[in-house]
């Protein structure tokens, strides 16, 4: 009798990366003036890990999560986020991944004024078709589910970084791309959001957080972290 093989077991499967960059470089200008904003950064970050980017003003840590987010292009490497080569899509496939795969948090919440939180978070899902009731569970995922109906002016600044975070997740991304999130914030606030952000994390969703805020790793000591210096990546803390 002839032995069938047995299916691969979760722990056999190969994990496919949520993203990864092959000697990535960005050089911003030429000649005596350049200035090499990523050097050959190799990087590859597993579905679930929560990542944090740290380095010095000018160390890179803008620059690789603009890379990845499809909002700068890079000089020179490859870049995949799930299974799109984000450095050879073209314009317009380009507006298509930002729109729809991955989810941006900033240091400022770039909120419309005129717009209620609703409002504001249904704009970016009505760009890939959802209805409004997606902005509402978006808005009670980030603990704003009383406040849906207010105007940004009457939000504290946590509160609209939340609204900026449930904007960020109203299209279902694969990954949440944060820079600075909590530079704008009080300490307070900023664990708040912290936690938020783990809590997010903790339902499955990759984040890759770039910051200068060492008190972050104090209260999530398990973060995987990656230390840039100029625009060399200097050290990750999962090759110990």
């Amino acid at each position: 009798m002839t032995a069938t093989a047995s299916p691969p077991t979760q722990a056999t499967r190969a994990v496919v990366p949520v993203i990864r960059l092959d000697d990535v470089h960005k050089t911003f200008g030429s000649g005596a003036l350049a200035v090499h904003a990523l050097r050959g950064a190799d990087v590859t970050i597993a579905p679930g890990q929560f990542v944090v980017v740290l380095g010095p003003s000018g160390s890179g840590k803008t620059t690789l999560i603009n890379v990845i987010g499809g909002i700068e292009p890079a000089t020179s490497g490859r870049i995949l986020v799930k299974d799109v080569e984000v450095n050879a899509l073209d314009e317009r496939a380009l507006t298509g991944y930002r729109r729809e795969q991955v989810g941006f948090v900033f240091q400022f919440f770039n909120l419309i004024p005129t717009l209620t939180a609703r409002e504001n978070v249904a704009l970016v899902g009505e760009l890939v078709g959802a209805d409004d009731s997606a902005a509402v569970e978006s808005l009670e995922q980030v603990g704003l589910g009383d406040k849906i109906d207010r105007f940004p002016s009457s939000l504290s600044g946590g509160e609209q970084q939340r609204v900026a975070i449930a904007r960020a997740l109203a299209n279902d991304p694969y990954v949440l791309l944060a820079d600075e999130p909590t530079g704008n914030l009080d300490d307070r606030a900023t664990r708040g959001i912290m936690d938020l952000f783990w809590d997010i994390n903790a339902k499955g969703m990759a984040v890759l957080m770039a910051t200068h805020d060492m008190e972050i790793l104090k209260r999530h000591p398990h973060a995987r972290v990656f230390e840039l210096d100029s625009g060399a990546l200097v050290y990750d803390s999962a090759e110990g």
